[in-house]
């Protein structure tokens, strides 16, 4: 058999306010025609569909029109991933049996899609993305679980695991997963999902008694294997789309599974319009010198000791698809250290903050009530 794994489409988003409908309607295009031509038996998306639990109803119906011709090729198994709405993910899953599979409920996540073939067949366990609050009660069973990845993960995956020793046999088993596996390297653009401090999982966790052949992983946006030795194959797709300038080196892909040969191989995505970061005096960033980045989405870091006057207007006059524009100097580069702190660790900025305006270091009630304050809010 033959698999896609894909993840993180994020339909709906924007980069920096451009609007990236074309780039997402150019992927819905490029990952039809891949499934026709490559004889695909299942497309997988590891969670993060839409962008955020509402999505625009143009991505609603890019979603269900591209739905609809990948149906007329193969068979597509989706899950719901920490920027879905379950709900609304999910509420085909009740509708469409055959050939569309969408696992929303972890309550179900470990009754696998079944394929049949003369080689064995295959069994498909989609898991959608766990939030440690909400699925430690789902999945509690005599004993309460903790509040972390860890806890949720590992009695899901129990569940998984039992489920492939009830089958036996030797049916090529996948697990999908849209959680964070340590040693991953992320990039700007994956929402934060940490639980009192801490967000990833082991590698481990996949082997299930070395029953798992392939993991295929959503949630981090870089292409990427993980894992250690012991580990069975497992791979991040990562994003069909770079959203962040983090990820202007990267070479979007999605991961072509032979359960015949167990390789893999990446076929790139296409390239709506690509990322660079430039960074020159101002006469120089306006010279023949970058030219070439005309029609690039590009951040600019302007390096003048002094801020040059119509700054804006004369580089978006020169490059029309701007989307940041820095002064750097040594003036703002403290700025600038502080803006990445806050975004990789906001909650020790703001445990910095409370000791400064209050004169102490805050009790361990309070800091675990600024911790639980915060996760409501980034939920």
């Amino acid at each position: 058999m033959r698999f896609l794994h894909t993840a993180d489409w994020h339909l709906g988003r924007e980069m920096h306010g451009a609007d990236l409908t074309p780039a997402f309607e150019q992927w819905a295009d490029h990952v039809v025609d891949l499934v026709a031509a490559e004889s695909v038996d299942a497309l997988f998306i590891s969670g993060d569909v839409f962008d955020r639990s509402v999505p625009p109803v143009t991505m609603v119906e890019l979603l269900s029109d591209t739905l609809g011709r990948l149906l007329e090729h193969t068979r597509v198994i989706m899950t719901s991933g920490n920027h879905d709405s379950p709900q609304r993910l999910g509420f085909l899953s009740g509708l469409v049996r055959d050939r569309l599979h969408i696992c929303t409920d972890s309550r179900r996540a470990h009754v696998p899609v079944v394929m049949d073939d003369d080689t064995g067949g295959a069994l498909i366990y989609p898991i959608p993305y766990l939030d440690p609050p909400t699925e430690r009660e789902k999945l509690a069973g005599d004993e309460v679980l903790e509040r972390s990845h860890m806890a949720v993960n590992t009695e899901m995956l129990a569940r998984v695991e039992a489920d492939m020793k009830r089958r036996g046999g030797n049916p090529y088993r996948v697990v999908l997963s849209h959680s964070f596996v340590i040693g991953a390297q992320p990039t700007e653009s994956e929402r934060d999902i940490s639980v009192g401090g801490a967000d990833s999982i082991p590698s481990h966790l996949f082997r299930l008694g070395g029953l798992t052949d392939y993991v295929a992983l959503g949630h981090i946006h870089g292409p990427q294997r993980v894992g250690t030795e012991g580990d069975p194959l497992m791979r991040y797709s990562g994003s069909p789309i770079a959203f962040s300038f983090s990820e202007e080196k990267h070479v979007k892909s999605s991961v072509l599974l032979d359960t015949q040969s167990g390789g893999v191989e990446l076929i790139p995505a296409p390239v709506y319009r690509p990322l660079a970061t430039l960074e020159d005096t101002l006469e120089n960033l306006l010279s023949v010198k970058y030219a070439a980045f005309g029609d690039y989405f590009v951040r600019i870091r302007v390096t003048d000791p002094d801020r040059p006057a119509d700054l804006y207007a004369k580089l978006k006059a020169r490059f029309a698809h701007m989307l940041v524009l820095e002064h750097v100097s040594e003036a703002t580069a403290v700025t600038l250290r502080e803006l990445a702190e806050i975004r990789s660790n906001p909650l020790a900025v703001m445990r910095e903050f409370f000791a400064h305006a209050g004169g102490r270091e805050l009790t361990e009630m309070e800091d675990q009530l600024v911790a639980d304050t915060w996760e409501k809010v980034r939920a």
